[in-house]
């Protein structure tokens, strides 16, 4: 990948719902526009043919749809086998409030993002979702107060 989709790549997460940047040009170095609208386009179309961009989301205003309470819940399991970590991910596929299910390293084996209504609906999610999963051995609640960047789209 040359230098100019690598810049339309970062571009492309805050073009991306209306492609105004990347359709007019999109100023990529910092200066004059270096390509052309129809050129810059091209170029997307090919990042998306090839898979460099898989896809677009909607960034959707999570108060307005009723879900503003958001925490982050670190998930130690039971055991390290694969039969557990594909039930508690099943599990986790199931669960509406989950938004994002993460496999990492470190103390504990998954983060999820949780998106619900508020503290009361969280609560009932902990206890009656992620308390009754067989696999779960521990749960760490970390609740976002407030995000100053969230680049998620």
């Amino acid at each position: 990948m040359d230098v100019v989709s690598q810049q339309v790549c970062h571009l492309q997460p805050a073009a991306c719902s209306s492609r105004v940047a990347l359709n007019t040009g999109a100023n990529l170095n910092g200066s004059e526009p270096e390509s052309a609208p129809s050129a810059c386009l091209r170029r997307v179309q090919e990042l998306e043919r090839s898979g460099v961009i898989s896809g677009y989301r909607a960034v959707v205003d999570r108060e307005k749809v009723g879900n503003g309470f958001t925490a982050y819940v670190a998930v130690g399991l039971s055991e390290h086998s694969k039969k557990s970590q594909q039930a508690f991910e099943q599990a986790m596929q199931a669960a509406h409030q989950v938004r994002e299910c993460h496999n990492v390293a470190g103390a504990y084996e998954y983060l999820l993002r949780v998106e619900v209504v508020d503290l009361a609906s969280y609560k009932v999610f902990h206890t009656d979702i992620l308390g009754t999963v067989a696999q779960v051995n521990s749960i760490t609640s970390y609740v976002v107060m407030g995000s100053p960047k969230d680049e998620r789209a």
